[in-house]
């Protein structure tokens, strides 16, 4: 065999390849299991294909996760359709993750922010959700719609004992993300909260809310999930543009529709605050001055999550106790999972047992 013969078959044993439309990896490569994103498109277009990739390595400083579960979030939705920009090509999405680590044996969770510099201005005044170069998992870097993951321990979480991992994974996004815009909205004790969308941040936030001795409003499109907020003990539950009955204190859009926050804004009392909670949103429609911001209304947005968030939600799932709804698929079906939560069909959170 010639020297120039020897080198492409040895590079043809590296390199994955395609057989049967699924991608295989040379024996000599640990292999696992993840649902690929390989190119940009709306899921029903099922996007994501069953592939067989290398195990990653641990870089300095990381540990290797095996995943149990991994929770399916609406920002997932907004990195396979390009709604925000494409930052790795392919990933592996995923960033609601409960899973083992292969140095310790501890279950932990892996969330949306999977470090940040520490020395930009906005981490060292304690405002790291803010980074100037933060990573997010499922996003700059692999997620949890596979086998292993990898974290930094630092941005780690311990999952409280007693708490199923199914259960737990919606809280590493839907309720770091809803807690942060619960605090943004400056709900308080005995305030009116309104929530626009009831999907998997916002069955969490109600439980919140409840336990600081809030009265919620929740204004939804869909019956299964108006009919889950009045389960829950919403004290009014209307329609997606349906004012509520009485003016609100605090309100929280969680839906990422622009054209719902000048209707959220005219039903908020003088001083009312609205917190905007999505990572994306259509565009907001003109705003009247004496309609929507007249009377000291404040219009504030959430931006990620700092660790503190993490850690002061799961305590308070530990302390209410916070239950979360969830809709349990298969990794393979993270296509249909993704299909069912854009067009509003779960109930409450999905998640995709790994293992």
């Amino acid at each position: 065999m010639s020297r120039l013969a020897a080198v492409s078959s040895a590079l043809k044993a590296e390199c994955l390849i395609e057989e049967r439309g699924r991608r295989f990896v040379p024996q000599s490569v640990i292999a696992m299991k993840a649902m690929l994103c390989t190119r940009r498109a709306p899921v029903q277009e099922r996007p994501l294909k069953l592939t067989d990739i290398p195990e990653p390595a641990a870089g300095p400083g990381d540990v290797l996760v095996d995943v149990e579960v991994c929770g399916v979030c609406r920002t997932d939705l907004h990195v396979i359709e390009a709604d925000l920009p494409v930052r790795k090509d392919p990933v592996v999405p995923g960033h609601q993750v409960i899973g083992t680590r292969r140095d310790t044996g501890e279950r932990v969770g892996v969330a949306w922010l999977r470090s940040s510099c520490g020395s930009c201005p906005y981490c060292e005044r304690g405002d790291e959700n803010l980074c100037d170069t933060p990573v997010f998992t499922g996003y700059h870097a692999d997620g949890g719609y596979a086998e292993v993951a990898v974290g930094l321990p630092d941005f780690m979480y311990s999952i409280p004992e007693g708490l199923p991992s199914l259960q737990a994974a919606p809280l590493m996004c839907a309720g770091i993300i809803g807690y942060r815009a619960f605090v943004r909205s400056r709900a308080g004790p005995g305030s009116r909260l309104g929530l626009y969308g009831f999907g998997a941040s916002a069955h969490i936030v109600i439980q919140i809310a409840m336990h600081f001795g809030c009265e919620v409003f929740v204004m939804t499109r869909g019956q299964k999930h108006r009919d889950l907020a009045a389960e829950m003990g919403a004290a009014w539950v209307g329609e997606a543009y349906e004012g509520p009955p009485v003016k609100m204190d605090s309100s929280i859009v969680f839906a990422p529709v622009g054209e719902l926050v000048p209707p959220a804004l005219e039903a908020l009392d003088k001083g009312g605050t609205l917190a905007c909670a999505g990572i994306h949103m259509s565009d907001i429609p003109s705003l009247n001055y004496a309609s929507h911001v007249f009377e000291e209304k404040t219009l504030t947005s959430v931006t990620a999550n700092t660790r503190a968030d993490g850690r002061e939600l799961l305590r308070l799932a530990a302390e209410i106790p916070i239950r979360t709804h969830v809709e349990e698929f298969s990794l393979e079906q993270a296509n249909d999972a993704l299909i069912k939560l854009k067009t509003d069909e779960i109930r409450g959170a999905a998640v995709l047992r790994v293992r």
